[in-house]
């Protein structure tokens, strides 16, 4: 007989499901072990993950150290590789010799003269060919990539420093025409400059350290393999790099759309020039606007507010280019 004050002492236990069995009785949980880790399940993206990863090592690649779980450590800036995608791009990037560390090719790609060239290019030159699903590459690409069944993996770009860009030029016998982003946040916006630097003779891009776009997968794509021919260099400061490039002759010609000089007037053209872009909102900063010694206007149409970036600086180089053309 329980004794008073123990309420729970003559109770028997409960028969059926306890709370917290989710309707299971304690035999039918018996003998099922922890639940598999996500990288070890085949469906799970992380064990998508894991897989491809076996295959990159299995093919000569370096593996990929994981800290905490299933979660990639955080990149440190300078030391994480580059997916570089799309059948220009990675063609551009194998013909210039770029160290990729791995080939990417979509299974029952369509073999085109190019994919052909790749593989003869990888191979030759001992780079791992991976072929993966089609689906891994979208991973790999990104939401907004287009890959057209190929990818390789580079290393960090390598900048140079703008004073040794500018000598590298006059000691070629060049006249530098050199182009400089002022507040340009847009990886897509630095491809398309650089794309377009690559077809209208400039030697280089200058971008800032702080506040601007790096050559990264976006700008890599944009730049359709321009980023592998034409050199991008970082100003630690942008206003004191122009201020020394002017007492080395080189005129600073910032555009804007207020500008005092109209592009079609420009009278510096076959001078020593870099072009500077600034961002399509703000436009040039004004430490930069005060060191330019002229700001040019792209004339457009009262319909149009302004022009982005790429496409501004596209138009300028394209009129220096003509004009240098006809005075040679």
């Amino acid at each position: 007989m329980a004794k008073p004050g123990n309420p729970s002492a003559g109770r028997g236990k409960k028969k059926g499901p306890t709370k917290g069995t989710g309707g299971k009785n304690r035999r039918s949980l018996e003998g099922r072990g922890p639940t598999p880790k996500a990288e070890d399940r085949a469906w799970h993206p992380a064990g998508k993950r894991k897989a491809a990863q076996e295959r990159y090592v299995a093919a000569g690649g370096k593996p990929q150290q994981r800290q905490g779980g299933n979660r990639a450590p955080k990149a440190k800036s300078g030391d994480d590789t580059e997916t570089v995608t799309g059948r220009n791009s990675v063609l551009e990037a194998l013909r210039a010799k770029i160290p990729a560390t791995a080939f990417y090719i979509a299974q029952r790609v369509e073999m085109d003269d190019r994919v052909k060239e790749m593989l003869s290019i990888a191979t030759n030159r001992g780079i791992p060919v991976l072929e993966v699903t089609r689906q891994e590459l979208d991973r790999m690409a990104g939401f907004d990539g287009v890959h057209q069944g190929v990818a390789i993996k580079v290393p960090p770009y390598e900048y140079g420093h703008p004073q040794d860009l500018l000598e590298e030029v006059i000691d070629a016998g060049e006249t530098p025409l050199l182009v400089a982003l002022d507040g340009v946040t847009d990886p897509r916006n630095l491809g398309a400059i650089m794309r377009s630097a690559a077809a209208f003779g400039s030697q280089g891009v200058i971008v800032p350290q702080r506040r601007s776009a790096g050559v990264n997968s976006a700008a890599w794509k944009t730049s359709a393999g321009a980023a592998a021919r034409i050199p991008v260099v970082i100003a630690p400061n942008l206003t004191t790099t122009l201020k020394e490039f002017k007492k080395q002759g080189v005129f600073v010609l910032g555009l804007d759309g207020g500008g005092d000089v109209e592009l079609p007037s420009l009278q510096l053209a076959d001078r020593p020039v870099v072009i500077v872009v600034g961002s399509e909102g703000k436009g040039l900063s004004r430490l930069v606007t005060e060191t330019c010694d002229q700001v040019v206007s792209i004339p457009i149409s009262s319909a149009t507010e302004s022009l982005n970036a790429g496409i501004a600086a596209s138009v300028a180089l394209y009129q220096v280019a003509t004009i240098r053309a006809a005075q040679e």
